[in-house]
């Protein structure tokens, strides 16, 4: 006698293993068929295939291949096949539930996978805050001057930090007997290479490749032989200007260019002071003073209590430097200067020592972003 029966856990499902098809739910005389078999077989690996996850596929295995599943209750129906059947549908009954078996087991790991590598991306967690970089003090002076002078009409001109003696000092009228020249102020390589020790010679390859006029800036790294304290360093930064014409240009277009550039990069109430001195590249020279942004020129402990801070160095191109780089003397007309970027940024933001900009502390770097 076939029977009907329920599997625990799915009271509204009537399985009927041993009732041939169309006969769900009503006892009938005879044993499942191998057809029945195959039908069922099916079904459980098509339900283990579309498991999405763990649960899902347990929930098959416990239908099927567990203690009260569908596959044990059809074992021990077994007796009820007929003997002539009853072979064959053993045989068919065993594959089943070898095959079943091995889709979990397969399906288990697959599912298991993803969740020992994690997701690649989990779109739920917050986001990760990155802080914003900002341009060094000596950056940002150094854009600010460029700005300045572009609109002026200055353009930034750039040249190598290894130079040779001839655009670093023979071209700059420097003598052979000058300090500069000795190994005690000047790192020198072989022969007659060297870390330049100013920014002029980028001024020599210009003039040198280009007819007059003449208008750039050039900002850079030089490097000098001096011993590291509060206000001196090895390498520093420059920017130098230069402008040549065949048209008349005199120490006034100096001086107002240069007291422009000061209300410019300083505040529009600064002072300029200008002092007669000696460079052996320009004739005559001046010293560059601005009134001390601290205490307005009344003196205080910036200013040496002198009212005035040193910023620049000017004066007219000297008429042997046109002849060293192929110009007429008679026929061009010129002025030049340079300054020292560190000391600007340290007066414009009350920077006490150079080194701080040289030691790559976030901390205190972050304060000028």
């Amino acid at each position: 006698m076939a029977a009907a029966f329920l599997l625990p856990g799915d009271d509204d499902v009537l399985l009927s293993c041993l009732c041939r098809p169309g006969c769900a739910g009503q006892e009938m005389e005879g044993g499942m068929t191998v057809a029945e078999l195959e039908t069922m077989e099916r079904e459980s690996l098509d339900a283990a295939r579309g498991a999405m996850d763990a649960a899902a596929l347990d929930q098959v295995r416990v239908r099927y291949v567990g203690r009260n599943g569908l596959i044990p209750a059809c074992v021990k129906q077994m007796k009820d096949v007929p003997a002539a059947e009853r072979p064959e549908s053993g045989k068919r009954l065993h594959a089943w539930r070898a095959g079943l078996e091995a889709l979990l087991e397969a399906r288990k790991a697959e599912l298991a996978a993803p969740a020992a590598q994690g997701p690649a991306f989990d779109c739920t967690l917050p986001g990760r805050w990155h802080a914003t970089g900002a341009a060094h003090p000596v950056s940002q002076v150094i854009e600010a001057v460029a700005r300045i002078f572009a609109r002026l009409g200055f353009s930034v001109a750039d040249g190598p930090d290894i130079e040779n003696a001839f655009n670093n000092f023979t071209a700059l009228n420097t003598a052979p007997h000058h300090p500069s020249m000795d190994e005690a102020d000047t790192f020198w390589l072989d022969g007659d290479r060297l870390l330049r020790t100013q920014t002029s010679p980028v001024q020599i390859r210009v003039m040198t490749r280009h007819r007059p006029p003449v208008r750039i800036i050039t900002p850079g790294r030089c490097y000098r032989r001096d011993t590291t304290d509060a206000t001196h360093s090895a390498n520093f930064h420059q920017v130098e200007g230069l402008y040549v014409d065949t048209r008349p240009v005199s120490l006034a277009d100096l001086k107002s260019t240069l007291a422009h550039f000061a209300r410019e990069m300083m505040g529009p109430g600064v002072g300029v002071r200008f002092r007669p001195h000696f460079f052996p590249f320009t004739e005559p020279s001046v010293e560059v003073d601005f009134s001390c942004h601290v205490c307005g020129g009344k003196g205080c402990r910036v200013c040496k209590m002198s009212g005035w801070i040193e910023i620049a160095g000017a004066g007219m191109v000297d008429p042997r430097v046109y002849r060293f780089v192929g110009y007429d003397p008679e026929s061009v007309y010129g002025y030049a200067f340079g300054m020292g970027v560190e000391r600007i940024a340290m007066i414009q933001y009350g920077i006490k020592d150079i080194r701080s900009l040289y030691e790559n502390d976030v901390r205190f770097l972050s304060q000028f972003g």
